[in-house]
């Protein structure tokens, strides 16, 4: 495993086990809490927060499978990147995920609820595993079918594009999602234009 993949995984789970102990002292600073948070809520959104809410995790199922996509897909895109590169590329999708969420938290002007997950940097991941290696094969959980890379991404952003604006399995940031596979798509294509990418 990469150095820099293994230290997400590290400071993920980390963040994970304390959270279990701190009780919701962490939601509270470091989730990402929307703009327009009333003040009475007692939360409001803090600049650090378009980050740090990337380490938190709602559930044991949560943290498990954005770790599980990280284990599969980090590893081959930092080796691709460079470690210096891959650690913006994966910062820059998640806070790309946070600023596409706080617009559309703006524009709905939802009650305000905390975004938390590594989810916009793993949906990063998989549109530049899709983009560089789009012909290798991806194994499903289930159902248990094979496809190519760039199938599979093609169909999960779909998913997820139809679930946010039909607003289907609500409690979900599918368009934190779709943010950071944005958010990735444009940093690999201002790299491309730079020697020696």
């Amino acid at each position: 495993m990469r150095p820099v993949t293994q230290a997400l995984l590290v400071a993920n789970i980390a963040v994970f086990l304390l959270q279990q102990i701190s009780g919701d002292w962490l939601i509270i600073w470091f989730a990402l809490w929307p703009f327009h948070t009333p003040p009475e809520y007692g939360v409001q959104f803090l600049p650090w927060q378009v980050l740090s809410y990337g380490f938190l995790h709602g559930s044991l199922a949560h943290i498990g499978f954005n770790m599980l996509a990280l284990y599969m897909f980090g590893s081959s895109i930092e080796q691709l990147l460079g470690t210096r590169r891959f650690l913006i590329y994966y910062l820059g999708c998640v806070f790309a995920a946070a600023a596409t969420q706080l617009i559309v938290q703006s524009l709905l002007n939802p009650a305000p609820v905390p975004t938390v997950g590594a989810s916009g940097g793993v949906f990063g991941l998989l549109l530049a595993y899709g983009l560089f290696f789009p012909r290798r094969t991806i194994m499903l959980i289930f159902p248990p079918i094979p496809m190519p890379a760039w199938v599979f991404v093609t169909l999960y952003g779909s998913v997820e594009l139809v679930l946010g604006i039909t607003g289907t399995q609500s409690g979900v940031a599918h368009f934190a999602h779709l943010g950071g596979m944005l958010g990735g798509f444009l940093l690999i294509r201002q790299w491309r234009r730079r020697p020696p990418y």
